[in-house]
Formats: structure tokens, C-alpha cells, sequence
């Protein structure tokens, strides 16, 4: 199942995709997409709707995509977690997950502006497969018991600002929640849909070229590990996301790959997690 919302910033409506690819309007099931939708057995209520035939069409082909997830309560990050990207960068590969945050309000939908911050030459990008929280994980017994509380998955691109990363006192979460630093979706694909989230392959173009493509088959820590581990450390509440981490190809590696700059176009693709681009523009 494919769920968007689709509308102006902060009006945004929830919608589906049906088995055809038409949009549904979803607002006579859920008035948003959240936390508590995702908690409360929403996703079981759209499957009915969508079975009983009730849900009107909704033409969105001029509306504005937003994140598919309203405002998350918490968007945590692993870094470091594909061997190349590592590799690219200079760095060891972690023996354990390396854990950021992100603030939350840099969520923006897929096709949204990314915005250059003022002062910035080092503004990156990474595409990351995102991981939507369906359930609370509080100290999980195993990595096994990670898929009962997945919803399911979207695209990310955890865009990064490496100076401030990594010249402004070393606190990486300062480099990363810059305004629009995290485009998500379009969709949100739940987890039944998009199968084993360790086959995907993932990529990003900038301006036609392609600069990353890498499957997550090769993530050194999978989605379930990720999810067990993180709640040996926190609570992870349904509507939570969790960026997984990007394969190599981002203009801080060994390439000649150049940093992002105002009037940049970026297209990110995940397999069946669908397409975002966005335009780059100036803060």
C-alpha cells in the first residue's frame, strides 16, 4: 500500500494509491497520517475502505506532494553504515551503529526546494532508505522482533551541510538539520509491499549525472539490527523515522563529485519506494 499527502504546506490530506494507481481521498478514514494513524490499526481501516469501494478518486497530478508522515517525533540517523561510503570518506567502519539526530522540522516533502544555507559551500547530499515506525520499540529482545513494529519505508535524502559537520566543534547534528535538509517520500510503501528491505536498490542524480548507486544489501547494519539496537538506547514511538545510512558517491568522498549549488536539480529512486526531485535553491 502506497499512502502520500498531498497538499500546501501544514494542509497537507491524506491519501492512497490504489492496486491501479489512482489516488483516493483518505480524509472520511484518518484526518492525517501520523503517529497516531499508524498506532491505532489505520493502515487495517484503509484496507477496508479500499475493499468496500467507498473511497472517492482525488486528481493530484498539480498538487504539491508534502513528506508522507506528518511531522515525526523524532528522526534518527545511522551513519557510516555502508562500507564504501566509509571507505570514500576516510573513516573505519564502525563495529556499532553510529547514531545522530536530525531535527524533525527538516522534513519537507520530495519534490520541495532544498535550500542552500547562507555562508554554505559544502551542502551534500545522501540517499537513504527511511524507515517509518508503526509501533513502540522499547528494548527489543532480538533484531526479529524489529519487523512487527516497521510500518513500512520511504525515500530520504539526508542532505548535509560538511563544514558544519565537520569544522564546527565536530557535532555532526549541526551539519544535518539545516532547514529542508531532509526531503521524504513520496509514499510511504508499507512494509508487507516492499518485501526484504535488505534488496533495495537506491540512487541519486544531480543535474542528469548519476553519483550513487548502491543496493542495501551492502548496509554493514541491517533495517532489523538498526531497530533493535536503537531501542536498547531510546523509545521509538510510532510515526518515528529512521534514515539508514548512504551508499558512496556523495561530493565528500574520493571523486570529483562537486558540492550542490543554487539552481541543481536532484533526483532521488529507491526501488518500489518511487522518485523524488527537487529543485536547489538559496537560503
Amino acid at each position: 500500500m502506497r499512502l502520500l499527502r498531498v497538499g500546501d504546506p501544514g494542509s497537507e490530506v491524506p491519501v492512497v494509491l490504489d492496486e491501479s494507481g489512482h489516488a483516493r481521498d483518505l480524509r472520511s478514514v484518518t484526518s492525517q497520517i501520523g503517529g497516531d494513524f499508524l498506532a491505532g490499526g489505520g493502515v487495517s481501516r484503509v484496507r477496508d475502505a479500499l475493499a468496500g469501494g467507498g473511497l472517492p478518486t482525488m486528481d493530484i497530478t498539480r498538487m504539491r506532494i508534502g513528506a508522507p508522515v506528518a511531522r515525526p517525533g523524532a528522526l534518527v540517523c545511522i551513519g557510516l553504515n555502508y562500507s564504501d561510503h566509509a571507505a570514500e570518506t576516510a573513516a573505519e567502519p564502525p563495529r556499532e551503529p553510529v547514531v545522530f539526530m536530525k531535527a524533525t522540522n527538516t522534513v519537507v516533502g520530495p519534490n520541495d526546494t532544498v535550500l542552500v544555507p547562507r555562508t554554505s559551500v559544502t551542502t551534500d547530499y545522501e540517499v537513504e532508505l527511511a524507515v517509518v515506525l508503526g509501533a513502540t520499540a522499547r528494548y527489543l529482545d532480538s533484531p526479529q522482533d524489529a519487523a512487527a513494529v516497521i510500518a513500512g519505508y520511504a525515500i530520504s535524502n539526508d542532505v548535509s551541510e560538511r563544514d558544519f559537520q565537520l569544522k564546527r566543534g565536530g557535532q555532526w547534528t549541526k551539519g544535518k538539520s539545516c532547514e529542508t535538509f531532509n526531503p521524504l517520500g513520496p509514499w510511504l510503501v508499507t512494509a508487507d509491499e516492499v518485501g526484504d528491505p535488505q534488496a533495495l536498490g537506491l540512487r541519486l542524480s544531480v543535474n542528469g549525472e548519476l553519483r550513487q548507486d548502491g543496493n542495501t544489501a551492502n548496509m554493514l547494519f541491517g533495517v532489523h539490527h538498526i531497530v533493535w539496537y536503537l531501542s536498547q538506547f531510546m523509545v521509538l514511538e510510532p510515526g518515528d523515522v529512521v534514515n539508514t545510512g548512504t551508499p558512496a558517491g556523495v561530493a565528500l568522498g574520493a571523486n570529483d563529485f562537486g558540492y550542490l549549488r543554487e539552481g541543481d536539480t536532484v533526483e532521488v529512486g529507491i526501488d518500489r519506494l518511487g522518485v523524488q526531485r527537487h529543485l536547489v535553491g538559496q537560503a
